[in-house]
Parts: C-alpha cells; structure tokens; sequence
C-alpha cells in the first residue's frame, strides 16, 4: 500500500484550455496499470479544448455545475454528485458554466501510447455560447 498525502497543483497548459483551469493529479499509471486520474477545477467560463479519448472518458463532478458538449450539439449541464461517461472516440469538451467554478475527477484508462487523449482546437465562443443557452 502506499500512502499519498499531497499533490501538488499544477495550472493547466493554456494551448489544451481555455480561462483558470488548475489539476492535481491523483493517479498517473506506470505499466501495465492505464488508469489516469485527476482533480481538476475549472473557474468561471473556463474550459477544455475539443478532445477525444482512444478508450473512453468518466468525469465525476465534486463542485458546482459544468458543462460537458459534442459535436453534434448536444449538452449535458452537469452538477455535483453526477457522472458524465464520454464514449472512445467521441470528441467532447467540458468546463464550467459562466458563473460558476467546477471540479471534477477525470478518469481514462490510456492505450499503450500514453493517455490515449487527442487534443484538438478550441471551443469558440459561440459554441460555449450555444451551450449555455441549451444544456439540460
């Protein structure tokens, strides 16, 4: 058993997400384990870029309220306590509504390469914009 007291906390990479977006990391495989794990915390507005996972992503929301859309429109509005599962190979993106933060657990389990997540543009903001008006 080993027992992990802290993480430290990382601010995430602006060319993945867009606004304050901050992660501690709770699980980072090393083989053969592939699970991912991570706390992230979204600020106001903030978001993820468009991305998709080889196997699939779960996200667990642990504060506030998010936002979570695909490319065919559709969005989920999403609180805490709810689990969103995003399919393998869907592309998606999640973050915060304008006014409130949002914390979720990030969960993948990765392909032999790595996380298996294909990062890819921007939200824009008429996508966000959309979204906020049409999440349910």
């Amino acid at each position: 058993m080993e027992h992990i007291t802290e993480s430290s906390t990382l601010k995430a990479p602006a060319e993945r997400f867009a606004g304050d977006v901050h992660l501690n990391m709770i699980e980072a495989p090393t083989a053969p384990a592939r699970l991912a794990a991570a706390l992230v915390r979204f600020t106001p507005g903030a978001r993820t870029n468009w991305h998709s996972h080889a196997n699939g992503q779960t996200l667990y929301v642990t504060d506030g309220v998010g936002l979570v859309g695909t490319r065919d429109g559709s969005v989920v509005r999403v609180h805490a306590g709810r689990t969103v599962k995003c399919p393998a190979g869907e592309e998606h993106w999640h973050g915060a509504t304008d006014t409130t933060f949002m914390a979720h657990i990030a969960m993948v389990v990765g392909d032999a390469d790595g996380d298996g997540t294909t990062w890819l543009e921007p939200v824009t903001a008429d996508q966000y914009a959309h979204a906020l008006d049409t999440g349910d």
